[in-house]
């Protein structure tokens, strides 16, 4: 019986078979048969913090699955050590920390196990954005979904107040109150366009609609360049045209400076803002407040991500099925999604992350619905499907867009869509996968 992850497979098998990747070993863990009474060690590579503490609680449970966790970089010199480790044939830990951007990358490259069978029946406990991540869209399931980021927007409500405003709605009063603030005091903006941060041009995309890549029969498909995407690129060079919202990167020392001294006075991010508020704009603790996305129709609420991960189950593990049931609990057990929030300091992915985070962040300590609107903004993630070049498309977004908010010409925004659609179906075909169109 032909399924949605035989086309999957076929389009990654395609690159595995380029580069010479053997694709034996990434089956689902119930193909294992294991002793319940055998003890076995699993090693857990994590960037998250305090994670020894949280695994220390699955350990005092289970004295026959004992997990080790070993510290790591996190991003890509993450993703590289496993690959490398992959392509060696030994090195490779059984449990990995996996961005959800990058999940395509490990499977094609036959790093990341099918654990449908062990941890398919969680599908429920997580928003349905959060689970394509981990699925790739097909019958697959390569991950637990751990964190995310959903998208929310942040504002200085004392600039609001001040202006008469209350916190946008939709896209255009987001545009008509960026233009009020602007004119009321020129050195003032209600955000900026950063050409330096593709991660959250994406979860803009997202927020729209729109995906990127995609699986069609044995090939994959990109659609970066398309109406969705061409509408979120339209609107916020129009913005940048009309010189209401910068267009200076962000996470520079100038635009901490200017979220401190109130110059930026309103940020679209996620969900793990208020930690970098904090940090940035210390002086103006207790003017900030978080609201739910501005949104393209108001009648079909919907957001984006920017950042997030999951917990995978490597394809060199020799103890896949307890493997899995390590990252199943990690996940979605009550006790575990506890302490994920309140010693790792993620949010944690699982539909129960409000009922466990009562408190808001220290940022936001008077707002005490930060997250119910964290909570219903996860659960409004639209599906968005990463590829196998994200770091490609990345890196033309920063180069097409730097030139773009540069020149201040909305037209160049829309056509460095067609500059990233180009050069990240060019690096497909390049690395020998198939290519639908």
């Amino acid at each position: 019986m032909k399924t949605k992850y035989a086309p999957l497979m076929a389009a990654l098998t395609a690159a595995a078979l380029f580069t010479g990747t053997a694709c034996s070993s990434s089956g689902s863990s119930s193909e294992q048969t294991t002793d319940p009474n055998e003890k076995v060690s699993l090693t857990y590579w994590t960037w998250a913090p305090n994670m020894d503490k949280v695994a220390a609680a699955w350990n005092a449970k289970n004295p026959n699955i004992q997990v080790t966790v070993n510290k790591q970089d996190g991003g890509d010199p993450a993703v590289t050590k496993l690959l490398t480790a992959i392509k060696a044939g030994s090195g490779a830990p059984d449990v990995m920390q996996a961005e959800y951007q990058k999940i395509p990358t490990l499977v094609s490259a036959d790093a990341l196990a099918d654990i449908s069978a062990d941890a398919g029946s969680l599908k429920d406990k997580f928003p349905a954005g959060a689970w394509n991540g981990v699925t790739l869209g097909s019958d697959a399931v390569y991950g637990v979904p751990q964190d995310s980021g959903p998208l929310m927007f942040f504002y200085r409500a004392d600039v609001f107040e001040k202006n008469g405003l209350s916190a946008p709605k939709t896209w255009d009063e987001y545009a008509a109150a960026a233009e009020k603030i602007h004119k009321a005091n020129p050195k003032q903006y209600l955000g900026t366009f950063s050409a330096t941060d593709a991660g959250l041009f994406t979860g803009l995309a997202q927020q729209a609609g729109a995906s990127w890549w995609g699986v069609q029969g044995d090939a994959w498909s990109v659609a970066i360049d398309e109406p969705k995407t061409q509408k979120v690129a339209a609107y916020w060079g129009g913005l940048v045209e009309k010189g209401v919202i910068d267009n200076k990167p962000m996470y520079t020392p100038e635009w901490n400076a200017a979220l401190n001294d109130g110059t930026q006075v309103g940020w679209v991010s996620a969900v793990w803002a208020p930690g970098v508020l904090e940090g940035s704009a210390k002086d103006t603790k207790g003017k900030w407040k978080a609201a739910a996305m501005p949104q393209w129709d108001a009648a079909a609420p919907a957001t984006g991500a920017w950042g997030g991960s999951a917990t995978s189950v490597t394809t060199q593990s020799k103890h896949k099925k307890q493997a899995a049931q390590f990252v199943s609990w990690l996940n979605s057990d009550p006790e575990a999604v506890k302490l994920l929030a309140t010693e790792a300091s993620v949010y944690p992915a699982s539909n129960d992350a409000a009922s466990v985070l009562t408190s808001p962040p220290a940022f936001f300590a008077d707002q005490a619905d930060y997250y119910t609107i964290a909570a219903e903004a996860s659960k409004q993630m639209s599906p968005f499907t990463y590829g196998p070049n994200v770091n490609v498309a990345y890196s033309a977004f920063n180069d097409a867009f730097g030139k773009a908010a540069e020149s201040k010409k909305a037209s160049a925004f829309t056509e460095s869509l067609t500059t990233m659609q180009k050069t990240t179906v060019d690096d497909l075909k390049n690395a020998g996968f198939n290519v639908a169109g």
